[in-house]
């Protein structure tokens, strides 16, 4: 009994002195851990220093603005454009400037950004028809397949594409550079033996009303961030335009603006934007906005301007840099009813609620 006695009364010793360490090691760790809780704080506060130090470079570096008025149009016979008389020429572009020059607003900032939902793959297109509520998916980079949806919000409470309603399509499509637009599907279609094509599709009953063919190569690409890319169809409140590249070693972006009835080009411009390092564009009241990126995904920023009326000077002309995301953008498409951008990022679908502010010439 007293040898039991004993060792109960060393294990108790014992346990004593353990609770003392551990007590003593705890409150060390909790020393350990408010000090690596200062230094986070410190750094934190750090990098909002820089952040916003970069943020003043930025505002401080003015992009390259594109308007050129001796380039203001430029006329192209591989579209079937014929030659007329400099009189003919100066009559034409009085009565497209009085068309093209109704909106007089360009884009001075990002009012909100709302990351709606992830869904899909890596690269795709969604956009909203300005005429009515319904919102399509494009799932990919290409395929024959379209989901539509009633409303945004009926496409942020989905899972998946579930309660969707799933359009297939007689021609398959080819990058993400559609556009809807009053009940009309617009889309690129290309084969490997034929030249690219628009098609515009009538999303009510389901049938192609009208294809155009352009001649550009099959292999060239629009945007040298998104290869897949070789034509893009942009909405503004002047109607429909399509970016392209007539050739592969063509440097610059070109623009051309298209009648949404008969899918005729009214119109050609050379943008003098740079197809390197592109990852998108889209186009707000006839004046086209280039997004720039590195291959090492970073800061999306517009980095070039071009206005087809020639109303904005150099000065003004926006640097916008996009909020930091996931990775870069495979798509970005304009509502001028909401005055925002649809965004197609990493796989997230983005919506940029844009401020707007008028021409200094307008």
């Amino acid at each position: 009994m007293q040898l039991w006695h004993d060792h109960a009364h060393q294990y108790h010793t014992e346990m004593l002195d353990f609770k003392k360490l551990t007590s003593e090691a705890m409150a060390g760790l909790r020393n350990d851990h408010s000090m690596i809780f200062k230094d986070l704080e410190g750094a934190s506060a750090r990098v909002n220093l820089v952040e916003r130090e970069l943020e003043y470079v930025e505002t401080q570096n003015s992009p390259r603005a594109c308007a050129n008025r001796a380039d203001k149009v430029i006329e192209r016979e591989a579209w079937g454009l014929q030659e007329r008389n400099e009189v003919e020429v100066e009559d034409d572009w009085e009565e497209l400037q009085s068309r093209v020059s109704d909106c007089v607003e360009i884009i001075s900032g990002f009012r909100s950004v709302k990351i709606l939902k992830r869904i899909g793959s890596h690269k795709g297109m969604w956009t909203r028809d300005p005429k009515s509520s319904k919102v399509y998916i494009f799932n990919g980079t290409s395929g024959d397949t379209v989901y539509e949806f009633k409303s945004v919000r009926d496409f942020s409470r989905s899972l998946g594409v579930m309660g969707s309603r799933t359009i297939h399509l007689p021609f398959e499509w080819t990058s993400p550079g559609s556009a809807v637009y009053d009940g009309y599907l617009y889309y690129i279609k290309q084969k490997t033996d034929t030249d690219v094509q628009v098609v515009k599709y009538d999303l009510r009953s389901g049938s192609v009303t009208d294809t155009a063919m352009f001649p550009m190569e099959r292999h060239a690409s629009l945007y040298t961030l998104n290869p897949e890319t070789v034509a893009d169809l942009a909405v503004d409140d002047e109607g429909l335009w399509l970016l392209f590249t007539p050739t592969d070693s063509e440097p610059n972006i070109s623009l051309a603006k298209m009648d949404t009835a008969t899918l005729d080009i009214e119109q050609i411009w050379d943008t003098r934007c740079p197809r390197d390092n592109a990852e998108a564009a889209f186009v707000v009241c006839g004046t086209v906005y280039v997004v720039y990126n590195t291959r090492l995904a970073s800061r999306s920023r517009v980095q070039c301007v071009y206005d087809v009326n020639d109303m904005m000077v150099s000065e003004e002309a926006p640097l916008l840099y996009f909020p930091r995301r996931y990775g870069a953008h495979a798509s970005l498409k304009y509502n001028p009813e909401e005055k925002q951008v649809y965004g197609w990022d990493d796989g997230y679908q983005i919506i940029y609620r844009l401020t707007m502010k008028r021409k200094l010439l307008a």
